[in-house]
């Protein structure tokens, strides 16, 4: 085999393992996790936004009576246009946002799993015979018979 057929061998083999190396490390199981849960954020962002924007914010404007007019607040600077007022607004809309997810998640959520290690907390521990008793309960669903005890 001359030098040029050598070289061209070794780098298709060179192609090939980096191939390999990209495949496995692309489709292992935290990349796709990853990326399945930066999917689901997206997701989750527009949901929130639109609660926020089609929900929450005509609420507020029944409460606080006009529109949003803040929105339309610009300063003239050496002739260009600098809109504030979006900037505002977009602020408005990430500061309700925070407090719904903050009411969300950590209040309610927390709530819920305080809820359930107070029932938790509020079974009696078994005891010794209750323990041997669902053992072999668990040993004939399983189709074991109990070992004797010698």
């Amino acid at each position: 085999m001359d030098p040029f057929e050598q070289l061209a061998a070794d780098r298709v083999k060179r192609v090939g393992s980096l191939a390999r190396e990209f495949r496995d490390f692309a489709f292992k199981g935290n990349i796709v996790d990853v990326a399945v849960g930066i999917i689901i954020g997206a997701a989750f962002a527009k949901l929130i936004d639109a609660l926020v924007k089609s929900v929450l914010m005509p609420l507020i404007a029944l409460a606080i009576p006009g529109e949003q007019s803040y929105v339309q607040w610009s300063y003239s600077f050496r002739g260009k246009e600098v809109p504030y007022g979006v900037f505002l607004g977009e602020l408005v809309n990430f500061l309700i946002i925070a407090l719904v997810l903050y009411i969300f998640t950590v209040k309610f959520l927390g709530w819920l799993r305080r809820m359930r290690q107070e029932q938790a907390a509020a079974e009696p521990p078994l005891t010794k015979e209750q323990q041997l008793l669902t053992e072999i309960r668990d040993l004939l669903r399983a189709g074991r018979p109990p070992a004797t005890a010698p």
